[in-house]
């Protein structure tokens, strides 16, 4: 905006990098569900200052014509070789600092160091499945997805032209949604299919994590939202699709 005008790109980069990347690195220590709310959003805002800076630099180098928005898009979606794309985070009283899990693009961490073990733990007495990362193959070609997804920006960009550019915002779409179905799908098969010998069964009971928000699951209070990797694509496709809308209507 004005103020990436009048004071320049590096001071607005810089602090969102360190706002959003500091955030996103204390909430492994987070001592509560509030507090890890609060993270969060200063993630969310340390990000929303990031943005704008990073694509005005980026637009300075590659212009702002029709080509800039579609190759902008692209080198914005690297940053989730770098950030999370999404959190998910369990709350209850044996665990008042919360635990939690981190889905990135080629892997899922804990929280902090050892909450995967501690939520596998807990899963195995109610039947849950183990969740083991590499056991997961959206995991080894998710990268090779964004990466086709970062080229085809940079060649609707090299091009310029209308209906590609449809068509880029399109596609952009259809992956965000494939990829909130098989989220969806994915934690709906690891908390329905249980194991029908666990130690501890209550019937009629599934333990699906929400797909967005928060949920109530026995005693845990279950939270599923993006993380910073996950609001930058979520810009990254917003800019496409508004740029898509724009050129249709000139």
């Amino acid at each position: 905006g004005r103020g990436t005008d009048r004071l320049g790109r590096r001071p607005f980069v810089i602090a969102g990098l360190v706002v959003s990347g500091l955030a996103t690195a204390l909430t492994g220590w987070s001592p509560g569900l509030l507090v890890l709310i609060v993270l969060s959003v200063v993630a969310g805002v340390g990000a929303g200052v990031l943005n704008p800076a990073h694509q005005a630099s980026v637009a300075d180098v590659i212009g702002r014509e029709r080509s800039g928005g579609p190759a902008l898009a692209a080198f914005s979606m690297a940053v989730v070789y770098v950030l999370p794309l999404w959190h998910i985070g369990l709350e209850a009283p044996q665990y008042p600092e919360g635990i939690g899990l981190y889905i990135a693009v080629d892997k899922i961490v804990g929280e902090k160091p050892p909450d995967l073990n501690s939520i596998n733990g807990l899963n195995h007495y109610i039947g849950m499945k183990a969740i083991e990362p590499d056991d997961i193959p959206e995991l080894r070609f998710m990268p090779k997805i964004i990466a086709g997804l970062i080229a085809a920006g940079l060649l609707v960009a090299a091009v310029g032209r209308r209906g590609l550019l449809t068509g880029y915002a399109s596609l952009l779409v259809l992956f965000s949604l494939a990829g909130l179905a098989d989220f969806y799908k994915w934690s709906y098969d690891y908390g329905h299919n249980l194991d029908p010998t666990a130690a501890i069964k209550v019937p009629g009971m599934s333990y699906q994590p929400p797909l967005i928000g928060s949920k109530q699951i026995l005693n845990f209070h279950a939270t599923s939202w993006p993380a910073s990797g996950g609001w930058v694509l979520i810009g990254a496709v917003a800019l496409i699709v508004t740029l898509a809308l724009l050129e249709h209507r000139r």
